[in-house]
């Protein structure tokens, strides 16, 4: 790590290159240029970047992506530098790997468009595509990750932090909706038991002398390492902090997980309420906490172990939480889980966290700036999927190449070769990958592939038999395309009609639809795939045409 990233050295100016490829991303997202850019700066008080501020800009607002037969607004795009890594979160101490410490990012904030967990997967699928469209973003998981917002009617924004993942996302929103739903539950009945900010009762009794017999496992093992017990007493409360809220997850658990990040208490269980199943304090344990703190029976408990340093925060954050229930949801950055659910992170961030880097000049967005990366857009995925589309492609397959890494060399084989789209799509798409795969192209160069294509076309060869030359070019005891076409022995009609006569006399009785995809094959594999599919099918069924009709072993074709 340098002394910049310390912040004790003058800081860099903003890297060139990547405001141009910033830039870039933000014309592909219709957004509108600022005229100016301003770095500011926004706290990071976790330690994740030591200089504990991350410097950022704004470049675009108000710009959009289709959506079926809608559009999804940007509400604005900005370039900033990542942070660190982290490795682990154990008690006081986290661990960070500065591997991609001040590295450049773009982070693209969608409007709240997306209206089932489905679309919001859907909209990062075109966002991803569309950066990934300029060639000029890394890639794999973690590369991109995405920040999901979620809130529902009542509800407030919760931020989901960092799914690196695009289709866990649906799961995820699901999961945050119904937990959201949840607590407006909890709400409800808080209300309809009369509960609110001002009649909220609670109160904290330390119980470490009174459990020091406790046979229950972890209360045990705390006070063993010499930890203290707390006993919080929450006025009206019975039965709440079993609701659940997230599968496998019940209110208790928005009160652990408080505990784990605030007071940091992360052996887990760290809390345990009197609504709890499974192992617990005995029965007769309970009633002793519940004449200690006055329990009545429409009262709950939760007790928390922890070091006396670390006990009085644990205490005052679950107080915290239960008290957030009388609003419903609390707006927070959350983490997600393997398992699809989240946890807390930490109070979702006010705008006050930024301002502005006055140790950097602003920087003026030029008509010249701005003409010159015009110049070079890439095609949007979108727009290229269309025309692909238009050309007679499937939509899938259109879909496929308009993200794929070999779509501009499939644009020059479409330019330069006199196949149809539709055959070269599945060229590319299908057979190019197979042949990579069973290593029987190794050493293939784009030139040669183009190359390849042309001459077999030149030649009124199939692609399946340019798919054979290209074999025998990659090989090494064949370079010369020339000489591989030349040594290619193109059969007749003829050879063709007899090959087909023979295999239909070992076929025996087929149905006539079998028989024709049967032959078919097995003559164009005879002639190691030179002739083309749709020619060696009509040849063949004027081959069956010409039998008779009357014939057992050939029935008549149905429907020719």
């Amino acid at each position: 790590m340098c002394t910049y990233e310390m912040d004790d050295n003058p800081p860099f100016e903003l890297n060139p290159q990547a405001l141009d490829i910033a830039l870039e991303i933000t014309m592909l997202l219709n957004c509108k240029l600022v005229s100016e850019i301003h770095i500011l700066r926004k706290q990071y008080l976790d330690g994740s970047i030591p200089a504990g501020f991350q410097r950022t800009t704004l470049l675009g607002v108000d710009g959009w992506v289709p959506f079926g037969d809608r559009r999804i607004s940007i509400i604005q795009l900005g370039l900033e530098e990542d942070a660190c890594r982290e490795v682990s979160d154990s008690g006081h101490e986290r661990v960070y790997l500065t591997d991609r410490l001040g590295i450049p990012l773009i982070e693209t904030v969608t409007a709240p468009d997306m209206i089932t967990p489905a679309e919001v997967a859907q909209v990062a699928v075109i966002l991803s595509n569309l950066a990934r469209a300029s060639g000029k973003v890394r890639r794999g998981i973690g590369a991109a990750r995405q920040d999901v917002n979620v809130s529902v009617t009542g509800g407030c924004r919760v931020e989901i932090k960092g799914v690196s993942r695009i289709p866990t996302i649906p799961l995820l929103v699901h999961n945050e909706a119904f937990r959201q739903v949840s607590l407006l539950e909890i709400k409800s009945e808080l209300s309809t038991r009369g509960i609110t900010a001002s009649t909220f009762s609670s109160e904290s009794f330390d119980v470490t002398s009174e459990l020091s017999g406790t046979s229950y496992r972890y209360a045990a093992d705390a006070l063993k390492n010499g930890f203290e017990l707390r006993a919080i007493v929450f006025r009206g409360y019975c039965g709440l902090f079993s609701k659940i809220t997230q599968p496998g997850h019940t209110f208790a658990r928005e009160i652990s997980d408080r505990v784990r990040v605030v007071a940091c208490l992360d052996n887990l269980p760290n809390i345990v309420h009197d609504g709890e199943e499974g192992c617990s304090f005995s029965l007769n344990e309970w009633q002793i906490l519940r004449k200690i703190t006055g329990a009545e029976q429409e009262d709950a408990i939760i007790v928390v172990w922890g070091s006396a340093d670390d006990i009085e925060t644990a205490a005052r954050e679950i107080t915290i939480r239960a008290k957030e229930a009388i609003d419903g949801v609390p707006s927070e950055t959350r983490q997600a889980l393997t398992d699809c659910t989240n946890g807390f992170e930490r109070i979702l961030p006010g705008p006050n966290r930024m301002y502005p880097d006055t140790d950097l000049p602003p920087i003026a967005i030029t008509e010249d700036m701005v003409e010159r990366i015009a110049s070079v857009l890439p095609e949007r995925p979108w727009e290229r999927a269309q025309r692909y589309a238009g050309e007679g492609v499937p939509e899938e397959s259109a879909r496929q190449m308009s993200i794929s890494d070999i779509r501009y060399l499939y644009d020059t084989a479409a330019a330069q070769t006199i196949y149809s789209s539709r055959v070269l799509m599945h060229f590319f798409l299908s057979t190019l990958p197979h042949l990579k795969k069973a290593g029987r192209v190794r050493g293939l160069t784009e030139d040669n592939l183009i190359n390849v294509l042309v001459e077999a076309g030149i030649h009124k060869l199939s692609i399946e038999a340019a798919a054979f030359i290209l074999e025998k070019v990659c090989d090494h005891e064949h370079s010369e395309i020339d000489e591989v076409i030349a040594n290619i022995k193109i059969p007749v009609i003829e050879e063709l009609e007899n090959a087909a006569e023979r295999i239909m006399e070992a076929a025996g009785e087929f149905d006539i639809l079998l028989l024709e995809q049967y032959v078919t094959g097995q003559v164009r594999e005879r002639f190691n795939l030179i002739p083309g599919g749709k020619d060696v099918l009509e040849l063949v069924r004027n081959v069956i045409r010409s039998r008779d009709a009357s014939s057992a072993s050939w029935p008549k074709l149905r429907g020719r």
